[in-house]
């Protein structure tokens, strides 16, 4: 389903590596990453700071094979190409990084041209995920984004023009004034410009950004059910052109999924740099301080830059294995499951079974279930309620291995228990 991928070199697992770029030329009413704008001024010393770190890095990942590269942000087109090469070309260096690696750049439609984009392309970036958003003019006026429609089909065809082979564009839905009709007409011009991979995403109201507080000011969104119209409409328009839904909000043409993104969904291992950035290695999930003053100095001068770290138990894994795979697709199956997270795969099912019956789940194979396009409306409530059954499961069990354990003197304690 999710195309064939080139497998890692031989004796050597594959890694992922997420290179964040905070730099904005200007930010989005809707934006919460962490992104910056007017701050062009530390550019340099952050340069400094990822190269050093990527450096320092490297020797805790020698036994893998990096497969993936991705720079995300912010913009990392508005970083510029001399410091984005100089950057995969530390990668390079320090890491054994495979011929046939996927190397993402996100991308603003006005803050790329062909020159760069040649320059990238030669360097070895062979993806572009460009920021569309929407095709209507006045609906990218009302979250502010820096480009115009226009700029979009120039970016686009100087993609093409430097040879990239794969690019994906980025759309939203729930965009304030929007309606079906200019939703339908963004998927339709977005299709016209021929991407490989299409993400389109509900607009969601993040705490604490601009939007959150025009909203708090009484201006109106579209509602749930518009968004669940626009989001069942969509699924079935790009399956119709031909592309496959491999996660809740991507699509691509067969071959194309983004394997970086993947890693994610997948529970495969993955660093990630800058601030704010996430990682997966080593059994670990940590983060880095949303703080480019803090991230910076840190690494320059070693001051501490962790935000959290946290080992993994298995039982966490399980959660983490339902959370992520019901976003996707391939969904769930029994004995990869059991094989995370050592529960029982049973209670689960159950409640898939009771999904099916309300058309948001269906079974794919033997012990494989996957929710529907109705499911992914609702996921969030749909994965809550099976982690809260594992929860309850794993509470049984322990209650139930504490009570074998009593004696003439009563229970052990359930802080000695297994």
């Amino acid at each position: 389903m999710f195309g064939k991928r080139p497998a890692p070199k031989a004796g050597k697992p594959a890694l992922g590596i997420y290179i964040h770029i905070p730099f904005c030329r200007s930010k989005c009413d809707y934006c919460d990453f962490y992104s910056l704008a007017g701050q062009e001024k530390k550019m340099r010393d952050y340069q400094k700071a990822l190269l050093a770190h990527l450096k320092e890095t490297a020797p805790t990942a020698e036994q893998y094979q990096v497969d993936t590269v991705y720079f995300g942000g912010g913009t990392p087109s508005y970083y510029g190409w001399k410091y984005l090469c100089q950057l995969l070309e530390q990668v390079k260096k320090h890491y054994d990084l495979s011929k046939t690696a996927e190397i993402t750049l996100e991308a603003n439609p006005d803050s790329v041209d062909l020159k760069a984009l040649k320059k990238l392309r030669k360097a070895g970036f062979n993806r572009v995920s460009l920021g569309m958003q929407s095709a209507c003019p006045e609906e990218l006026q009302s979250i502010h984004r820096p480009h115009t429609v226009q700029q979009v089909g120039e970016a686009v065809a100087a993609v093409r023009k430097a040879k990239f082979q794969n690019f994906s564009l980025d759309l939203i839905y729930g965009l304030p004034g929007q309606t079906m009709e200019s939703w339908q007409q963004s998927v339709e011009h977005a299709l016209s410009l021929a991407p490989y991979h299409l993400s389109c995403y509900g607009l969601k109201v993040e705490e604490g950004t601009p939007l959150a507080r025009r909203v708090s000011a009484g201006e109106r969104l579209p509602d749930d059910d518009a968004q669940a119209d626009a989001y069942l409409w969509m699924v079935e328009r790009l399956a119709l052109a031909g592309f496959v839904q491999y996660e809740i909000s991507n699509f691509a043409l067969p071959g194309y999924e983004s394997r970086h993104n993947l890693k994610y969904w997948q529970l495969q291992p993955y660093i990630g740099f800058g601030p704010g950035a996430h990682s997966d290695f080593g059994q670990r999930r940590y983060s880095f301080v949303r703080d480019l003053d803090a991230y910076t100095q840190g690494v320059l001068k070693g001051g501490w830059i962790v935000d959290n770290d946290a080992l993994i138990p298995r039982k966490e894994r399980g959660g983490e294995y339902l959370m992520l795979r019901l976003r996707t697709a391939q969904g769930v199956d029994a004995r990869e499951y059991q094989s995370c997270s050592y529960m029982d795969f049973a209670p689960i099912e159950a409640r898939l079974k009771e999904f099916s019956a309300q058309g948001w789940a269906e079974r794919t194979g033997e012990r494989r279930w996957r929710l529907t396009p109705r499911g992914f409306l609702v996921s969030n409530q749909l994965i809550g309620d099976l982690l809260d059954r594992q929860k309850e499961r794993d509470l049984t069990d322990l209650l139930s291995r504490t009570k074998k354990r009593e004696g003439p003197a009563g229970p052990e304690g359930l802080e000695n228990a297994p």
